[in-house]
């Protein structure tokens, strides 16, 4: 048997956690910062165990760790990284598939991933400023007529990034916003990166690296706005979909291509500006333009949502494609299910702004398992058997079919099986939406 250590609590992990463990010889062992009732329940199942903690204590989590012969760890959320817990596993002994901190720092240090790129002359990035100053940020601002998107530098949650027009209503707004993330150190540091604002359609790829070999997995759409027709503020992510063939209905084989050759860029940048490799996930968030695909950020991590999406449908082991990352002995080793899925996420009552917490759900798990959909728990907990809502999103349902639309309606059949003050967004995969995506492509490339 193998000992799989995995740190983290979300739907995330939770797809992770039932993907690493239909492999029958591996025991999983899961360090969780609140009970997650699915992972606990696969704990349970494979004759693993779980703890309750702080995941962001390197600390803590290698002390539990290291009693339980842990042949292979997977660090999972993007603050678990940043606090450096693969660095301090490693240092115990203790083999990982996650990046280390400073690899991780694609995604929580906004500025050097920009710096990166720009410096190794990597296709795919904006223009964009780096600033601490504010009269230097506002010179910025205006240079771009307020056509801009204001980041924090560091990790906000997926909730930081405001965008002009979105959810800044003119060049005033993204000035005043840009000196707010400056003055208030949003992101945990005084500076803010600035970046000219891209039209187009954003699409998620996510790829398994060792370091030198990238293995993809099928193109993801996340729906980062709160409500129905893209309207209301910034999420962790509303949900997502992905299609049967691993593309998109407005991305081609050949802007999949492009984006894949940036991505391979950046890991062979990484390595010759520190020496390392970099082992892990790493997921580029793309928008696709009239220049073709353009970088709007990476993370170190799964996405979530879309870690439910190709996780679900990923016919090949993953504690297997774990090992070979660790090892540097990476090859096409992914295999998918040629279906479509569909993510819908049901969040609090009140949810983003102010949720409704600790309210009891009422699941019929029976007639979402007829149906075909599956559930991943996030934010929720459980007590006397009843599952009950936190603050954050709190179950992702799946559908999954031989179209988008065939799974859309698996996926909201899904959601109507679970009740209380919960809601989600209907529109995620409808044939309304995604044609709404298909036409701004062509007029954008027309």
């Amino acid at each position: 048997m193998k000992n799989f250590l995995l740190v983290g609590n979300g739907a995330r992990e939770h797809a992770i956690a039932d993907a690493v463990c239909r492999n029958k010889d591996v025991k999983l062992f899961a360090y969780m910062s609140a009970k997650n009732p699915g992972i606990a329940a696969l704990c349970e199942k494979s004759n693993g165990e779980f703890t309750i903690g702080d995941i962001h204590s390197a600390n803590a989590v290698v002390e539990w760790a290291s009693s339980k012969n842990i042949s292979l760890a997977f660090p999972s959320p993007d603050a678990v990284l940043e606090a450096g817990v693969t660095d301090a596993l490693e240092r115990a002994g203790i083999k990982c598939a996650a990046p280390v901190r400073e690899a991780a720092r694609v995604e929580w240090d906004k500025a050097y991933a920009r710096e990166l790129m720009r410096d190794f002359g990597i296709e795919g990035c904006p223009r964009f400023g780096i600033f601490e100053k504010e009269e230097e940020a506002e010179k910025f601002v205006r240079s771009l007529k307020g056509n801009v998107v204001v980041k924090p530098v560091g990790l906000t949650g997926g909730k930081g990034v405001q965008v002009a027009g979105v959810h800044l209503k003119d060049e005033e707004a993204v000035i005043s916003y840009a000196k707010e993330v400056l003055n208030r150190k949003i992101g945990g540091k005084a500076q803010v990166v600035l970046e000219e604002k891209l039209e187009g359609e954003e699409f998620t790829l996510q790829a398994f690296s060792d370091g030198e070999n990238l293995c993809f997995m099928p193109l993801v759409q996340d729906h980062k706005l709160a409500y129905v027709g893209d309207k209301g503020p910034n999420t962790g992510g509303m949900g997502s979909y992905s299609q049967e063939d691993g593309l998109l209905p407005f991305v081609s084989k050949e802007q999949c291509e492009k984006a894949k050759k940036i991505m391979l860029k950046v890991i062979a940048a990484f390595s010759k500006k520190t020496g390392l490799k970099y082992r892990g996930v790493l997921y580029g968030q793309f928008m696709l333009t009239k220049k073709g695909p353009m970088v709007i950020e990476f993370n170190a991590r799964f996405g979530d949502p879309e870690a439910m999406n190709v996780l679900s449908l990923l016919k090949s082991d993953l504690y297997g494609i774990f090992e070979k990352m660790q090892s540097g002995e990476l090859k096409d080793d992914a295999v998918f299910e040629k279906k479509a899925s569909v993510c819908k996420y049901l969040v609090p009552e009140g949810y983003p702004i102010k949720s409704v917490t600790d309210q009891p759900l009422k699941i019929d798990a029976q007639k979402i398992q007829k149906s075909g959909a599956k559930m991943y728990y996030a934010s929720v907990y459980e007590k006397e058997g009843v599952i009950y809502t936190q603050s954050s999103r709190s179950i992702g349902v799946m559908g999954f079919g031989k179209t988008i639309f065939e799974a859309e309606k698996i996926a909201e059949e899904a959601c109507g099986a679970i009740t209380g003050k919960v809601w989600h967004r209907e529109d995620i995969g409808t044939r309304e939406l995604v044609e709404k995506r298909i036409a701004h492509i062509k007029r954008l490339l027309s």
